[in-house]
């Protein structure tokens, strides 16, 4: 009679342990996050109260740098990066960088290797990373895999498929490539449910 329950504890406990543990350290009641990328970071296609970090930062409750530029390759973050994080001295960076490149059929293990040495800077500072893939130029592509070897190989929070989803609904687009209101309204809810999952919100 009471191997029963008992069998069901065990199930319970071994679907917490494969659940994993978060992998984000929770922010202070003054952590800064870091939005760090480009055009889509930036918010091109809607006005500035519109763009993802200010939604990210209506939502959380928390200070969110907008560090996004337009047009900017990983080559190019990877050089302003670290000004930013001096200057903000920010808890979490989100990077979402490696679009421009992927559109200029540029090399992947050279767009891989800047998002690494970017993610190592950001470790270096004592800054926890949150990584958003950006799709290839494929139909029903989601992520490039060079996202997902990324977050696997540092243990990151990721996103591999809300960039991917958006991209492909005309009705969250502003044109062919970025977002709308709509969009980036989904995109920040989405982080904002990563960043609860995985420890760093309430």
């Amino acid at each position: 009679m009471n191997k029963f329950p008992l069998f069901f504890v065990s199930l319970f406990l071994l679907i917490l342990t494969a659940c994993g543990s978060p992998k984000l350290n929770p922010l202070s009641s003054s952590g800064i996050i870091l939005a760090f990328g480009d055009s889509l970071t930036a918010g091109v296609g809607v006005s500035e109260g519109q763009s993802y970090p200010s939604v990210l930062a209506r939502l959380s409750g928390k200070t969110v740098i907008n560090a996004g530029v337009s047009g900017e390759t990983t080559a190019q973050g990877l050089k302003r990066l670290p000004e930013w994080l001096e200057k903000h001295t920010p808890e979490l960076l989100i990077l979402l960088e490696g679009g421009n490149d992927i559109l200029q059929n540029r090399d992947s293990m050279l767009i891989k290797q800047d998002l690494q040495q970017m993610i190592e800077i950001a470790r270096h500072y004592g800054v926890q990373v949150v990584l958003l893939g950006v799709p290839e130029k494929r139909l029903f592509s989601d992520s490039a895999p060079l996202y997902g070897e990324l977050a696997k190989a540092h243990d990151l929070a990721f996103d591999g498929e809300t960039i991917a989803r958006l991209i492909r609904s005309p009705s969250k687009k502003s044109d062919s490539v970025h977002f709308n209101a709509a969009g980036y309204a989904a995109l920040a809810e989405r982080i904002y449910a990563l960043l609860s999952k995985e420890g760093a919100l309430p």
